[in-house]
């Protein structure tokens, strides 16, 4: 069973992308196609470990899909019009005249879409990656990346964008986001963000392939052949890039032996092709330089470090990302000395992206261990360990760490938090935020720190960082975390630099007319809708509603006792209860959505004597308003419950 689900996933992977742009092909709209490909994983994954892994399973996936989009087209009004059309595509061959996953991929980059939208939907439909791994290559959270994709087809649904392949002026448009999307699936298989494996070769061969098709669609555009010679030089690094015991094994100590000469010569052949172009060159072209000096140096010793930092250079000055002017920084610290690299480094220390990239403290960790400041070393290398995603990445990292030098045992800020968080005197509520804040400190600052190092700028930075844009409430709730910490421990004021932020109270818009039809039109569970409907017909306030009794309730009056007043709603709520209450005559009107853990278990009043589960809470009741609501916030925010009040 547990093979024939990872062969399902193997195969997901290498298929997905064509199958959801066949599927695009016949039912022309993004959303629906990748749905239909779903259902037919589901299918496979019902079916195989029964029947068996068909001969060719792909082409299996295939004709499922097609099968379940005919019978989704023939209970609409589209079949009369592409009856006989979608009949014949289960006989027609999975390529046409362009292969669909390019096809696919120019359709997820349609100039109709904002760029970051065109990115995270390429590479959700055609890469196959999930949002949480998308937004780690762009540094963002998971549900944005979702709210992204979402909008994403819906936009393309409602303008129509045709399933085809751009020429002439609508090319040159709209090449750029798709290169980055390539490298961006290359990236993502050659260094996996999440996992067990370092590595992801499906992704890379994918890129590889999509970058040739591109080559042969854009001969004449230096960037594409840049960008091949980019991958495949990194490509050819592959074989040499774990070690015998799956450890990842750095640039400067791969054996160069085990490089991949074919696919080097295929890069320097690429390169040359991009050269015979001219013009100024981009920043893949700049990046695929800079793969030939290191694949031209015979021994890491004779690496030209003077000329790729050179080739950062100007690259930055194309791309000043933080990314790029992270590795940038290591050129420098190769070429010029550590001390120049990690001032550099030292610089993109307070950028808000990369506050949980993990290669930045890695980065400064190796700068440090040429500096012989091995203390400082280890605790950047622990922390990069506790930032990243990635199994071996995290062996790797904490084994550079315990081969740094040790020094005496000290306090550090770790043991320090969990102490502090361990004291009987905290109630719930404030063990939580103060966990929050504590957290987070660690994680930036590292959990080894010695807690006798800290000093009040460290703590001003990581509040500029995390919580420099943050409302003033919040501000003031982790300065008080902080404070309440430093008197704990008998420390120096950590807060020195931190002034409490004037708060003010602002009324917060209620939801317009329009958005909140939209809202009563999405598919979410009983509860949700009920308490959302409440809300908006009662105008009261969210605890309030929450605190409701199935006892306090009187349906036939259409309100229930709050206390020493009333609640009271209309119709929609009055038709939703009956099917919430589902025979319950007692207890909280609603319910957690499992039982409570021992550790957890609730005050008798808020425990449900009829199902054994507790009262739903006002964090989670708006943690799932918030995220349900993101596509309809023209913010991306997503809304408050607060904001259902008329």
């Amino acid at each position: 069973m547990i093979d024939v689900r990872r062969t399902v996933d193997a195969v997901w992977k290498l298929e997905s992308a064509a199958i959801i742009g066949g599927l695009t092909r016949m039912v022309h709209d993004v959303g629906l196609a990748e749905e239909l490909a779903q259902d037919a994983l589901v299918a496979a994954l019902e079916q195989w470990p029964e029947s068996g892994v068909p001969d060719n399973p792909g082409a299996w996936l295939m004709t499922t899909a097609k099968r379940r989009a005919i019978d989704r087209l023939r209970r609409s009004e589209r079949l009369e019009r592409r009856h006989e059309e979608l009949a014949r595509e289960l006989d027609q061959p999975r390529d046409v005249e362009h292969d669909d996953v390019l096809r696919l991929m120019f359709l997820s980059c349609h100039p109709v879409l904002p760029t970051e939208q065109r990115v995270a939907l390429t590479l959700r439909v055609v890469g196959g990656l999930t949002a949480a791994e998308i937004g780690r290559a762009f540094l963002t959270t998971e549900h944005r990346i979702a709210q992204r994709v979402a909008a994403a087809k819906e936009t393309l649904a409602r303008e129509r964008v045709p399933f085809e392949l751009p020429d002439g002026a609508s090319l040159a448009g709209r090449l750029s986001s798709v290169l980055e999307v390539v490298y961006l699936i290359f990236n993502e298989g050659y260094s996996a963000t999440a996992g067990d494996d370092l590595m992801r070769p499906g992704l890379c061969h994918e890129a590889l392939r999509l970058g040739r098709l591109l080559a042969e669609l854009a001969p004449a555009e230096a960037e594409v052949h840049g960008l091949i010679a980019l991958m495949e030089i990194q490509e050819s690094r592959s074989a040499a890039r774990i070690g015998p015991s799956g450890k990842p094994v750095p640039l400067h100590e791969q054996n160069r032996g085990r490089w991949d000469q074919l696919l080097i010569r295929r890069g320097f052949t690429a390169m040359l092709r991009a050269r015979d172009i001219g013009g100024p060159p981009g920043p893949y072209v700049l990046q695929a330089a800079i793969a030939v000096c290191h694949a031209q140096a015979r021994t890491a010793e004779d690496t030209d470090w003077g000329q790729i930092a050179t080739l950062y250079d100007a690259l930055v000055r194309l791309r000043p990302t933080p990314i790029v002017r992270l590795n940038r920084a290591v050129a420098v610290g190769m070429a010029r000395g550590p001390e120049a690299g990690l001032a550099l480094v030292d610089e993109l220390t307070t950028d808000r992206t990369l506050r949980d990239y993990h290669l930045l403290p890695s980065v400064r960790g190796d700068l440090l261990v040429r500096l012989e400041r091995y203390a400082e070393a280890r605790i950047e290398f622990e922390r990069a360990a506790a930032l990243t995603k990635n199994a071996a990445e995290r062996d790797f990292l904490l084994h550079r760490a315990s081969e740094v030098e040790q020094t005496a045992p000290v306090v550090t800020l770790g043991q320090a938090a969990d102490d502090f968080l361990a004291r009987e005197d905290l109630d719930t509520a404030t063990l939580r935020s103060y966990g929050q804040t504590l957290r987070r400190l660690c994680l930036t600052l590292g959990a080894q720190r010695p807690l006798d190092s800290l000093t009040a700028e460290d703590v001003t930075n990581v509040f500029e960082v995390c919580w420099g844009d943050a409302a003033a409430k919040t501000w003031n709730r982790h300065r008080s975390a902080i404070r309440s910490f430093t008197t704990w421990g008998s420390l120096a004021d950590l807060t020195a630099g931190l002034p409490r932020r004037t708060e003010t109270r602002r009324r917060i818009p209620a939801i317009g007319a329009g958005q909140l039809d939209r809202l009563w039109e999405l598919e979410v569970p009983l509860r949700e809708r009920t308490v959302w409907r409440l809300l908006h017909e009662s105008a009261a306030p969210v605890r309030v509603v929450l605190s409701l009794n199935v006892e306090d309730l009187d349906l036939d009056d259409r309100r229930a006792r709050a206390g020493r007043s009333w609640v009271n709603w209309r119709s929609g709520t009055a038709r939703l209860l009956p099917d919430l209450l589902a025979g319950r005559t007692r207890g909280p009107l609603f319910l957690a959505g499992r039982r409570p853990g021992p550790a957890r278990m609730p005050a008798p009043a808020d425990l449900c004597p009829d199902t054994g589960r507790g009262r739903h809470s006002y964090e989670r009741a708006e943690y799932l308003f918030k995220q349900a609501t993101r596509t309809l916030d023209p913010t991306g925010h997503g809304y408050t419950l607060r904001q259902l009040r008329p």
